[in-house]
């Protein structure tokens, strides 16, 4: 571990016009730099880089942050990783923790195997280049599949020869230890303790992680050998530095197209990678068959929230694409669909087609998942307890969905295809995000979603609590940019608290006493967190917000804090906004009053839908219809203090 001490000088040496010069081209524009942005395509500047805040943030796509932020999203590096970059870059000595004995073992143990796998790249690699049964059999096997030479070595496949004990014995030759030969899984022990190759006389697929280490390999047997065989093809067990529900195929070579691109085509084997890398769709990985994992979707989710399934359109590639799509919509990802006609997977439709029939094809065919999964399950189905099966389980699929407006809108649009009233299926996904949160349904491996809020049986002017979860809102949005850029400023001296005494309230102190108050939050966990941070700093001596939280060590901080710190139009200084302590104090006061207004609005609808629904039950009924009255009331009051007159 890289101690405190070394991270805040690598910190403080980072110049973000430096940092980004090694890979932009700069021109000075007023007291900022301009230039091309890294992140995506396009022809006039938009990426500005501010060295008075040491932040860069592009207009275009949003994208930037401090200089560890912008390394760590470059060069698709994890924290650490752009820790050292930076060391390195500014010749500063990393100071780390003195591991423990058992700590050095284990690492040691890691490094051995990764050792251990770089050189088994190389053997398989060097076989099929250069062995003469290299070249006839496996390179033969590859150009007969249509896999061009540049693809093959980009993709490091290799050519394991047919005789099993040759691996072993040239490992050992070379010094490698027996250990680590087994337990990176290339070879096992046999009884008489030979060392044999399990992926012996099979064409080789490198797994190559994130950050460019081999953590296995998958072997596949000639077309020749398959007949009769179940098992074409063999993976590396789990071991240390291999997981296979936690390693996508591609990754490292698609990482940065992802990025570009923000998307990623999911398809199921290795061939399909390659074929859509020869028909120029680089933004592609696939998991090999398995059932996508939590690990696996976080990994995507560092580069983009856009999901492409891709398989083919019979009766397993309908199945491959339902299966985890629960999941990946709980973890926030955007889910679209693409069935090859019947009998193709990318691998074959790719040799029959052009790249550009293949990239159109793409682009012409994909489709939204719940419209994809209303089509499959609703198409020509008459049996009423069958629909009512199916629309439930489209209801429960749009339950995982994070963002709320995406949710609502999911289900205003399923109310009209389907032709059953919107309120109720928003009174069913309530019950089935009850019953989650219950433990009733066991969906798994996604956290609880907020449901549409119901009215209690207290007064409608006494609201309860707001969920942490959800899309903040754009008033949110104003609120949390206040407290980046002056939660530190006091702006209520000498006020009185509910135990009578005297304070100075700071803006962040301001906000969090006013939400707490009326038994609020914001809907976002990271703003959330983010307001307690500041409010916590409040008051220490030289604390200052905008620069504490984009130099945070928490990567979403940070760059949410140097986008946020960031003007989004270049204002003539007679217009920029006024940031003296009674601007601010009138700013907070009436983002408060916006806020609650906001949270009225919200209760208001979800009364509403709820009224729609209870026609039967007048006790509800009368509840409901008191909750509205009350709310109302207190909506309308104050909307009369911000200006203006709502009556229904």
């Amino acid at each position: 571990m890289i101690d405190h001490q070394t991270v805040e000088r690598i910190k403080n040496a980072a110049n973000i016009v430096e940092v980004v010069s090694e890979f932009v081209t700069l021109r000075k524009s007023g007291a900022n730099y301009k230039g091309l942005c890294p992140f995506h395509n396009e022809k006039t500047p938009s990426f500005m880089v501010s060295p008075a805040r040491n932040t860069c943030h592009c207009f275009g796509c949003g994208k930037g942050g401090a200089p560890i932020s912008f390394i760590m999203e470059h060069e698709q590096m994890t924290y650490p990783e752009a820790l050292r970059w930076l060391a390195n870059k500014y010749h500063i000595e990393i100071q780390e923790r003195e591991l423990t004995d058992e700590e050095k073992r284990e690492q040691s143990e890691r490094e051995s195997m990764f050792i251990i796998n770089e050189y088994a790249l190389k053997y398989f690699e060097d076989t099929l280049h250069n062995h003469p049964d290299g070249v006839a059999i496996g390179m033969q096997y590859f150009r007969q599949r249509g896999i061009r030479d540049d693809i093959i070595k980009k993709f490091q496949l290799g050519f394991d020869l047919p005789n099993a004990l040759a691996f072993g014995r040239a490992a050992l030759q070379k010094g490698y230890k027996e250990e680590f030969i087994t337990k990176v899984g290339i070879c096992y022990k046999n009884d008489r303790g030979e060392l044999i190759d399990r992926y012996a006389g099979r064409v080789i697929f490198p797994w190559i992680g994130v950050s460019g280490k081999v953590v296995g390999f998958g072997g596949r047997k000639l077309d020749a050998a398959t007949k009769g065989v179940q098992q074409k093809y063999v993976n590396s067990p789990d071991s240390e530095i291999y997981h296979k529900d936690r390693e996508l195929y591609g990754i490292y070579q698609a990482k940065h197209a992802i990025n570009k691109e923000d998307c990623v085509y999911m398809v199921e084997g290795y061939t399909d990678v390659i074929a859509m890398h020869q028909a120029g769709i680089e933004n592609v990985v696939a998991n090999s068959g398995t059932a996508l994992s939590v690990h696996q979707i976080n990994i995507l989710h560092r580069f983009t929230s856009n999901i492409v399934l891709l398989y083919d359109g019979d009766a397993a590639g309908i199945h491959a694409a339902l299966r985890g799509t629960d999941m990946l919509l709980a973890e926030g990802m955007n889910l679209r669909v693409l069935l090859l006609p019947d009998g193709d997977d990318p691998d074959s439709f790719a040799r029959k087609h052009t790249a550009s029939d293949f990239r159109k094809y793409i682009e012409e065919h994909q489709q939204d998942f719940i419209q994809f999964k209303t089509d499959l399950l609703l198409k020509n189905e008459r049996d009423p307890l069958k629909r009512a099966q199916a629309i439930n389980s489209i209801v429960e699929s749009i339950s995982m969905v994070v963002n709320p407006i995406l949710r609502d809108t999911y289900l205003h649009d399923c109310s009209q295809r389907i032709g059953i009233a919107e309120a109720t299926l928003i009174s069913q996904m309530n019950r089935i995000i009850r019953s989650r949160r219950e433990g009733k349904t066991p969906q798994g491996q996604q956290a609880p979603l907020p449901e549409v809020p119901k009215p209690s049986p207290r007064t409608a002017a006494e609201p309860s609590p707001r969920p942490a979860t959800g899309a903040p809102s754009p008033v949110e949005q104003m609120i949390i940019q206040l407290i980046i850029r002056h939660g530190e400023v006091v702006i209520f001296e000498n006020a009185e608290d509910e135990d009578g005494r005297i304070c100075d309230l700071t803006v962040a102190q301001f906000f969090s006493h006013n939400l707490g108050v009326d038994g609020l939050s914001l809907s976002s966990d990271l703003y959330n967190r983010i307001l307690a941070e500041a409010v916590a700093h409040s008051g220490e001596p030289g604390f200052v917000a905008e620069q504490y939280f984009i130099n945070h060590d928490d990567i979403a901080i940070s760059q949410l804090a140097a986008n946020m710190a960031t003007d989004k139009f270049h204002l003539a200084e007679s217009q920029q906004p006024r940031n003296d302590v009674e601007a601010l104090r009138q700013r907070s006061l009436h983002l408060v009053l916006d806020f609650r207004m906001d949270y009225l609005e919200r209760r208001l609808k979800a009364i509403r839908s709820e009224i729609a629904t209870a026609t039967n039950d007048a006790n509800r009924l009368q509840q409901l219809m008191s909750d509205f009255k009350d709310a109302s009331e207190l909506r309308n009051s104050l909307a009369r203090r911000l200006g203006s007159n709502i009556i229904l």
